[in-house]
């Protein structure tokens, strides 16, 4: 199956979360047919009150769309998308040959490539597609995308993909490089949250005014974008999840693990990667990834 830049094929999203669901309103917003499913009855509702078609399980959107993205926590969810559960039948029950996936998730590259693999056998193509730059990004079509397959491939989607995320990355037509670049990403943005918070709960208990850190860091050398986006949220005490902490903290984890395989040294993603682990453990799991400076400013006093 083959779309012309122009045309704009039916896009079904899985995963109608802080990200899938902003990408769905970007994407409803530029007449595109968007049809959802989700795990969580609230989120299909969410979607069907925005008047997007609603499905019951990943094959019934596969049957109903000719470009399905996943976007999904991690690899486990997308196995579960794609190959069904006792349940609720996945995507390859209801697909057709030629249709496409994209993988918008941050999982590892292994991963990546066995799903690839796995689906071509079933006619199916996957772009390697992960996203980034929060949901408000997403919303505004913004965000940035690596992308790794068929540049036949990816020439049939420009339309969609150009609505979708305004900087996008081709590495070329290895699937499962797109992942790596995400994790190389991934690993600096947990690096410079952590080092953010450190610095901004150093600044409280010298007694500053976290607001007056923030305004100079943020006019200063030590600003970061993630920095900027995490850090306004949390001196407002706002830790309402847009990207929950175990998030990143899966995103460290897969990162240092894959630089364990080409021997490279990551000494600042381990302790990023312990302190993101240490937030989820004293029970702020539920909450934005900005709660680690929770952790930094916990038992402040001692």
């Amino acid at each position: 199956m083959t779309h012309s830049p122009t045309s704009r094929p039916r896009i079904g999203i899985v995963g109608f979360g802080a990200m899938g669901a902003a990408m769905a309103r970007n994407l409803q917003a530029r007449h595109h047919a968007v049809t959802v499913r989700d795990i969580r009855s609230e989120a299909q509702d969410q979607a069907l009150a925005l008047g997007m078609a609603v499905v019951a399980s990943p094959a019934e959107l596969a049957a109903a769309v000719e470009v399905i993205a996943i976007v999904v926590v991690n690899a486990a969810q997308i196995a579960d998308v794609l190959f069904g559960t006792p349940d609720c039948p996945g995507i390859v029950s209801g697909s057709r040959a030629g249709q496409i996936v994209l993988l918008c998730s941050t999982i590892a590259p292994g991963d990546t490539i066995a799903f690839a693999e796995k689906l071509a056998a079933s006619g199916l193509v996957v772009l390697d597609a992960p996203i980034s730059g929060g949901p408000a990004r997403a919303l505004s079509g913004a965000m940035s995308m690596m992308l790794a397959g068929p540049q036949s491939v990816l020439d049939s989607l420009d339309g969609l993909l150009a609505d979708l995320a305004q900087s996008r990355f081709h590495l070329g037509e290895k699937v499962g490089d797109a992942a790596k670049a995400k994790l190389v990403n991934n690993l600096l943005a947990g690096i410079n949250l952590a080092a953010g918070a450190e610095a901004l709960a150093l600044g409280v208990r010298l007694g500053l005014e976290p607001q007056k850190i923030f305004d100079i860091v943020s006019a200063s050398s030590g600003n970061s974008w993630v920095f900027q986006d995490r850090m306004a949220r949390a001196i407002r005490d706002d830790f309402v999840p847009r990207a929950a902490a175990p998030v990143l903290t899966k995103d460290l984890g897969l990162a240092v693990a894959l630089a364990a395989t080409v021997h490279a040294q990551t000494p600042l993603g381990e302790v990023a990667h312990a302190k993101f682990q240490e937030t989820v453990a004293r029970g702020w799991a539920a909450l934005d990834d900005a709660a680690i400076l929770k952790t930094y400013l916990h038992n402040k006093e001692a």
